[in-house]
């Protein structure tokens, strides 16, 4: 064999083994890259759920109506206030669903809207010259007569049992 062949071989030999130790330290970074990239989804997952179920207890109509002084206000003024503490609680955290499962996030969008609902219908009920302070007790009477009402537990378990699966 000559110096010509020799050499060709020993190039070709220290191009492929260059050529492994690239590929195998890169795949090897790669997973890394991949398994550092999970374990922030992960994280981000389970800060949404942490800040979903503090959203479910902000916006629990008992929760609502006793951050709210009575100083005055009428039936209509306090429903009307209510309404919109619960919608800016909501959309304040609006983009955690993408980090979520549809069925978490519809659970807590319904809770938004039955809690909605319910003042809606209360206010509506009663007299245009009632009070905020009525208003707070017939919705509060409403809650004890009909525990079904209060969806807030179910809420919070629910989202809860799906962080879990996050840990």
């Amino acid at each position: 064999m000559d110096n010509g062949t020799l050499l060709s071989i020993l190039m070709g030999i220290i191009i492929a083994g260059g050529l492994i130790y690239v590929l195998f330290f890169q795949s090897k970074k790669d997973n890394n890259s991949t398994k550092t990239i999970v374990a922030g989804t992960n994280a981000l997952q389970l800060q949404a759920y942490e800040r979903l179920i503090l959203l479910v207890d902000r916006i629990a109509l008992p929760n609502v109506i006793s951050r709210i002084p009575n100083d005055g206000l009428s039936a209509r003024e306090l429903q009307l206030v209510l309404c919109k503490i619960i919608k800016d609680e909501f959309d304040h955290n609006v983009t955690q669903q993408i980090y979520v499962s549809p069925e978490a996030w519809n659970a807590v969008k319904n809770l938004k809207e039955k809690n909605l609902l319910i003042i809606n219908q209360i206010g509506s009920s009663i007299n245009d010259h009632s009070s905020g302070f009525d208003l707070q007790k017939r919705l509060l009477h409403y809650l004890m007569d009909e525990p079904k009402a209060n969806l807030q537990e179910l809420v919070s378990e629910a989202l809860a049992f799906e962080a879990k699966k996050h840990l």
